[in-house]
């Protein structure tokens, strides 16, 4: 897990311990100004106000998280099931089903110590969207070039089977593409400079793949985590499609499953270049 130093005892104690603060004793219990929740560990944004409700439960409480940005896996106690922050690992907290709350019948059960409230209008330290164009080894080659980019990790998302291996992604069988998931600090770089750059890697005209690499998991899409995001690749693509044919699809970011350790920083770790990707100047 990635640490930040600068925590206090106590939120150390919750995030990388799995400690619970005490019932209505945090800071967003009772919280409801506009804006967005991100993890008090990594900055990376979770859930965002509208989707916040009171559950008097003593804990802030949310139907839905950001997508992509929540991890679910069976807590220790063999019976409840704990959220993490999917980037960082950071504990969260619990997510209970069922309830009757809100519609969603979801409710996220957060420690306020786990996070970090940003006013509307206000940027995170970080952000994250995910491309896919392709063997994800290329992608992620030339994303580490783009200057604002705070990290990248390759992956699968899109697909219906629950931890996916890269044997079971090659079938073209599970729905996954090979995605990056690209962190970036919005201060430094926008989401129409990543969205353009990803046109610029790969060819966005072909519908069954990225040079020779052709089939399902090769295809090219955007995921997006926020509604700017999706509005701004939508925008891009109209412009693009007066010009040419464009493939690239536009989907909500889903669960996203880090691929095997060999595969994170490929070009890196062996010294050897992409083969299907590198950056052309398109008409825009």
């Amino acid at each position: 897990m990635k640490r930040n130093t600068r925590l206090s005892e106590f939120e150390k104690f919750v995030i990388f311990s799995k400690g619970t603060e005490p019932p209505f004793s945090g800071e967003y219990v009772d919280h409801f100004e506009e804006g967005i929740y991100t993890c008090k560990n990594c900055g990376i944004p979770l859930y965002r106000s509208q989707d916040k409700f009171h559950s008097g439960c003593g804990w802030p409480a949310f139907d839905d998280e950001i997508p992509g940005a929540v991890k679910r896996d069976l807590d220790k106690d063999g019976v409840r099931i704990e959220i993490t922050c999917a980037y960082c690992g950071a504990h969260l907290g619990h997510i209970f089903f069922n309830e009757g709350f809100t519609p969603k019948n979801v409710r996220h059960c957060v420690n306020s110590v786990s996070l970090k409230f940003v006013p509307a209008g206000q940027k995170p330290e970080i952000d994250r969207i995910f491309f896919a164009a392709g063997c994800f080894w290329g992608v992620e080659h030339l994303f580490k070039r783009l200057e604002g980019i705070v990290d990248t990790r390759v992956g699968y998302m899109g697909g219906h089977m629950d931890n996916p291996t890269y044997e079971d992604v090659c079938t073209g069988k599970t729905g996954h593409v090979e995605t990056v998931e690209v962190i970036f600090d919005p201060k430094k770089v926008n989401e129409e400079a990543l969205i353009k750059y990803f046109f610029e890697i790969h060819d966005f005209t072909q519908k069954d793949g990225q040079g020779p690499d052709t089939g399902e998991q090769y295809k090219s899409v955007i995921f997006y985590t926020s509604e700017s995001q999706k509005m701004v690749a939508e925008n891009l693509k109209n412009q693009l499609s007066t010009r040419y044919r464009v493939t690239t699809q536009i989907r909500k970011a889903s669960t996203f499953w880090l691929a095997e350790d060999y595969h994170q920083d490929y070009y890196e770790k062996t010294g050897k270049v992409p083969y299907c990707h590198f950056r052309r100047k398109i008409i825009w």
